[in-house]
């Protein structure tokens, strides 16, 4: 008998560089063409907790639509970019040591809560059948609509100034280097998303990632279903 092929959860811990679309597709090669989708994008400079659904799981992905996320995320005060993070183009330049330190607090104290938040121009979020940042590439400006946001949780670092270290928990769909950006507004110096690591989705956190290389290593000594979890029952009103 052929052997039943995997389903459930695997919590890869991305690496830089990828797209979650390359994780997906490298995980569904190396599961020998299984189903296999997501269930949160992140962007190809973050790292940490991409979910992915395997085989009849990926019928559960609407269950993770609205889990909470929660991120390690560093700002560095002194430039601006096009893309709001470190994947792009110098914008604006500003001299970080004028910052009154007190004044950046209480601007990452406000906000805390539920806001409105527009999508960067260099994002996927689609406009009339396009990517917003296809509208961006081509030098083409679309009206973004903001979208609602919840901040949790938002503990700040200083101690490294002119970079804020972030610890976040927020609703999906946060663009954290849209943050990064208001910030450097909202305190007259430029500044930008230069690290970000997702360290839990909903209920799964940093603690529960592999590796890819990990995970070929479990492929290889017939380890998977240890590294597979069951779909867990979810509260989809979070």
């Amino acid at each position: 008998m052929r052997p039943e092929p995997p389903n459930g959860i695997i919590v890869v811990d991305k690496p830089p560089g990828w797209t979650s679309h390359d994780v997906v597709n490298k995980v569904r090669t190396m599961l020998g063409g299984v189903k296999v989708g997501h269930t949160g994008t992140l962007d190809p400079m973050a790292t940490g907790v991409l979910v992915l659904l395997i085989g009849k799981a990926t019928k559960a992905a609407t269950l993770f639509a609205h889990d909470t996320k929660r991120y390690l995320a560093e700002i560095t005060f002194g430039t601006a970019t096009d893309t709001y993070d470190a994947t792009g183009t110098p914008t604006a330049t500003g001299d970080p040591t004028r910052a009154d330190r007190e004044r950046l607090l209480v601007s990452i104290e406000s906000l805390m809560g539920k806001s409105e938040q527009f999508p960067p121009v260099y994002s996927a979020v689609k406009v009339r059948g396009k990517k917003l940042y296809q509208y961006a590439r081509a030098g083409m400006a679309v009206d973004r609509k903001p979208r609602t946001i919840h901040i949790m949780k938002i503990d700040a670092s200083l101690e490294w100034f002119p970079i804020v270290s972030l610890d976040i928990e927020c609703s999906a769909g946060t663009y954290v280097r849209e943050l990064a950006n208001h910030l450097g507004e909202m305190n007259a110096c430029p500044a930008h998303l230069s690290s970000l690591r997702r360290t839990a989705a909903g209920k799964l956190g940093i603690e529960m990632a592999i590796t890819i290389d990990e995970l070929a290593q479990a492929i290889t000594r017939d380890e998977l279903d240890m590294l597979i979890l069951p779909v867990p029952p979810h509260d989809e009103t979070l």
